[in-house]
Parts: structure tokens; sequence; C-alpha cells
């Protein structure tokens, strides 16, 4: 694979985007690849920017980062908020910048609105009010997200949807747009034209060919993290004082289910069959956008060659090129 991958050629080489859902793999495929190629690997994952969350967002180790350069990893604190915007934009800088090392982008991760904010661009709407959010997080703490949901349902039917009842980040920017403009969220987003990345990717899907099987890794993934100490890293970011369950960075999976659980609001079983049930939802948002997705390469992610198989398709794009 090396005599596909000299610096004079790699200039020139699609960028990887490797894509798939939780507990698919991707992680694994991308160290493999950027040993071999060589490659830097970029996270197109929104849990991976968060400062102090390790476990629960499966991180890569301080050795696979020595070993391999990665970028967009531990940016921010979990107070803060990071976009896909940025992220279109720090990718595409990240982009050039690796090239330019003689070294092949190789993007990897799950945050499936991420890949298609640097594949198609991103719709112009209306940025965060955090007054207006601050009131619909006060009113789903008092009705539930999924009577936010409903009355979503009710402006929006388009949207509400294609969301799930519980989806409080969703729900709440959707009813946000609708109350800052007048309109609802389909119609802005049908009403806009995006300009996507002039780059040239080479878009590898990991799919499972059986959702129970994924459905078994997530659970064991999940097991995992909790003896890796994933409850004590909870404590800590509660220990900080500055953090609650409203935050985009404690809605994270795991996270909020772990915060419950501390909290006493439900014994550890619970938080268990709560979390992996998370987890699914999760997995199976992410391959509907997946689905979605023209021109992507599609590899099962429980097939033993699945890295085979990878690196056959990286192989064929750069000596196509």
């Amino acid at each position: 694979m090396n005599r596909a991958t000299g610096s004079g050629r790699n200039a020139a080489a699609p960028a990887v985007l490797l894509l798939g859902p939780t507990a698919s793999g991707k992680s694994a495929i991308a160290m493999a690849l950027a040993r071999e190629i060589p490659a830097e690997i970029v996270s197109v994952d929104s849990a991976l920017v968060y400062r102090g969350m390790d476990i629960g967002t499966a991180k890569p180790s301080r050795e696979e980062r020595q070993e391999v350069p990665h970028h967009l990893i531990d940016l921010i604190e979990p107070t803060q908020s990071y976009s896909a915007a940025q992220f279109a934009d720090d990718a595409a800088r990240l982009i050039g910048e690796i090239r330019a090392r003689g070294r092949q982008p190789l993007l990897a991760g799950g945050t499936m609105l991420y890949a298609k904010a640097l594949l198609e661009g991103l719709h112009l709407l209306p940025g965060a009010d955090p007054a207006l959010r601050a009131q619909l997080d006060r009113e789903a703490a008092r009705l539930g997200w999924p009577a936010l949901h409903a009355r979503l349902a009710g402006v929006d039917p388009p949207t509400a949807a294609r969301l799930e009842p519980n989806d409080a980040q969703r729900i709440q920017r959707a009813l946000e747009l609708f109350e800052l403009t007048g309109k609802p969220m389909s119609a802005l987003l049908a009403a806009q034209t995006r300009t996507g990345s002039p780059e040239r990717f080479l878009v590898v899907a990991l799919e499972p060919s059986e959702r129970a099987a994924l459905h078994a890794r997530i659970e064991a993934r999940f097991l995992q993290m909790l003896d890796a100490g994933l409850l004590d890293e909870v404590r800590r970011l509660r220990a900080r004082g500055d953090l609650h369950t409203g935050l985009p960075s404690m809605r994270c999976v795991g996270y909020r289910q772990a915060w419950e659980h501390l909290e006493g609001r439900c014994d550890r079983a619970t938080m268990i069959a709560r979390a992996i049930a998370a987890t699914r939802q999760l997995a199976k948002r992410q391959l509907t956008w997946l689905r979605a997705m023209p021109g992507r390469h599609v590899v099962d992610c429980l097939a033993p060659d699945a890295l085979a198989q990878v690196r056959a398709l990286l192989l064929q794009s750069n000596e196509n090129r």
C-alpha cells in the first residue's frame, strides 16, 4: 500500500471519510490505516471535542495519539459549544495542512451532521438564542420532551416526523427556529441552497449486516466503559459545579444516564439499560443518515476482512485519481 502513498502522489489523493454508527469499529480501522499510509486522523465526532470526557466518548488513548496525529479532539470545555459549521471550516483547513505535510487526510467518526456539513455545506439559519433555549429547557423539565415534540408536530410536521420524541437537542433547535422566524425548520431548509467542499472524498460507510450483532457490541462497549471508570469520570464532571444535563456535552449518550444515576434518580441496572437503549437509538439515527448519503462505499463492519475491504477501496481510489 505504501507504493500508492508517496508524498508526490499523496498530494492529489482523495481525503478519506470513514463513517459509521457507534461501535462499528471506525477508530480501530482508522488507526490501522493511518499506520500504513501514513495518514493523520481528523475526528468527525461531536463528543470528542470536549476536554475531560474521555471514557464515555471512547476517546483515543494518549499512546494512540502520540503514535498517529489526531485532530479536533479536546478542543473546548464541556461548558462551551462547537458547531457543524466550525467543524467544516476546521476540517477543510486541516485537510490542506495535512496534505502540505505529505500525508493523507483520514476523517473518521459518526457525527453525520458534521460529515454532511463538510460534503454539502450548511443552511444559513439563525444562530442560537440562549434565553429562548433556557425557556425551552424549563418547559421540557416541567412537561417532558415528548410534549415539546408534540408541539413541534403541530407547527412543523415534517421535522417532527423524523425526530424521536426524546431527541431533546433537535426538538429544541426546531422549536427555537420556529419561534425566531415564524417559519418551520422544514420550510427554512427547503428554501436555502448549500455549497459543499470542493475537496474530493472517498466516503466509506461501515454498516452492519446484522443489527443484533451491532447491538451486542454496543452493550459490551458500555459495560467496558463502566469497568474503565465512567462513573468516576462523571462524578468529576459533576463536582466541577458548572455543568448540568441541559448542556450539549452532558446530553451525550452514557453521560446523561450516568448523571441521573449519580443524582439518585435511577438505580445502576436502570442506568445501564437506559444508556444502552439510548446508544442503540443513536446508532439507528446514524444508519438512517448514512443510507441517505449518495456515493458512499459500504463495507460490512462485522465482516472479518472489513479492514482489508477499506484498504482495497483506498488503494483503488489512489490509483484511479
